[in-house]
C-alpha cells in the first residue's frame, strides 16, 4: 500500500472554495509588525541561508494564518493546508512554520509561476489566497528581507478569496507491479502499453 497526495491524478476532485466571511482589513492595519527572531532563524536554517524567497514565504504564512484566525504553528496532521503556486525559496518557510509538507499530504504544488500561497482550515473549509506584491529590485538583499518581514501587510501582499477549494485528503492506493521492470509501484500511476501494466520509467509516452 503506497500513501498517495491529494494532487496526485486527483486534479479535479476539489470542494468549491469557501471563503472567510470578511476579508476586508486582513493585511491592512499591522502598521507595528515585531518579527519573531526565533521564527525566522528556524526558517533560515531549515532553507540554509537568508534571503527575500524566504522572507516572502515567511510573511505569506504569517498574513495567511492571520487571516483564517489560525495560529502560526506546525500541524500534526492536515488541519492547515497550503497550495503552493510556485516552487522558489519561500515554500521552505512554509513548510518550516507551518509542517505543510508534501509527504504529509498538506502541501500541493500547483505551479503557475506567481508568488502566491493558498491556505486552508481543514476544520472550516475556509481559505485565502495571500499573493505577494512585486517590489522593485535594487540588489540590495538586506532591504528586500526586512521590507517583506516587516512592512505593513498591505504593502506586502493582496488577501484574497481563493481560485478553488481545498484539495481532497490524501489517500491510500494499492501497489502494482510493472511487468518491465519487476518493481511496485502505486495503481494510479501504472499505464497500460500492449497489454502490459508499466510504470511510468517503462512506459514510452506517445505524445502526438
Amino acid at each position: 500500500m503506497l500513501p498517495h497526495g491529494p494532487m496526485s491524478g486527483a486534479a479535479g476532485h476539489t470542494r468549491p472554495a469557501k471563503t472567510i466571511k470578511a476579508l476586508t482589513g486582513i493585511a491592512t492595519g499591522r502598521k507595528g509588525v515585531v518579527l519573531d527572531d526565533r521564527l525566522w532563524d528556524e526558517c533560515v536554517r531549515f532553507h540554509g541561508h537568508a534571503c527575500p524567497g524566504l522572507a516572502m514565504g515567511y510573511r505569506a504564512a504569517e498574513l495567511g494564518m492571520e487571516a483564517l484566525g489560525m495560529p502560526v504553528g506546525r500541524a500534526a496532521d492536515e488541519e492547515v493546508v497550503c497550495v503552493a503556486e510556485n516552487d522558489a525559496c519561500g515554500v521552505d518557510a512554509v513548510q518550516c512554520m507551518l509542517s505543510c509538507t508534501v509527504g504529509k499530504g498538506n502541501l500541493v504544488m500547483r505551479p503557475s509561476g506567481k508568488m502566491a500561497f493558498s491556505f486552508f482550515d481543514r476544520r472550516t473549509g475556509e481559505g485565502v489566497r495571500v499573493l505577494l506584491k512585486p517590489r522593485e529590485r535594487t540588489g540590495d538583499r538586506e532591504a528586500a528581507i526586512r521590507f517583506f518581514l516587516t512592512a505593513p501587510g498591505e504593502d506586502v501582499a493582496e488577501v484574497k478569496a481563493p481560485l478553488y477549494g481545498a484539495p481532497e485528503k490524501a489517500r491510500s492506493f494499492d501497489s502494482v507491479r510493472c511487468d518491465v521492470c519487476g518493481e511496485p509501484c502505486r495503481e494510479d500511476k501504472i499505464r497500460l502499453s500492449k497489454g502490459e501494466r508499466q510504470c511510468s520509467d517503462c512506459y514510452d509516452p506517445y505524445d502526438r
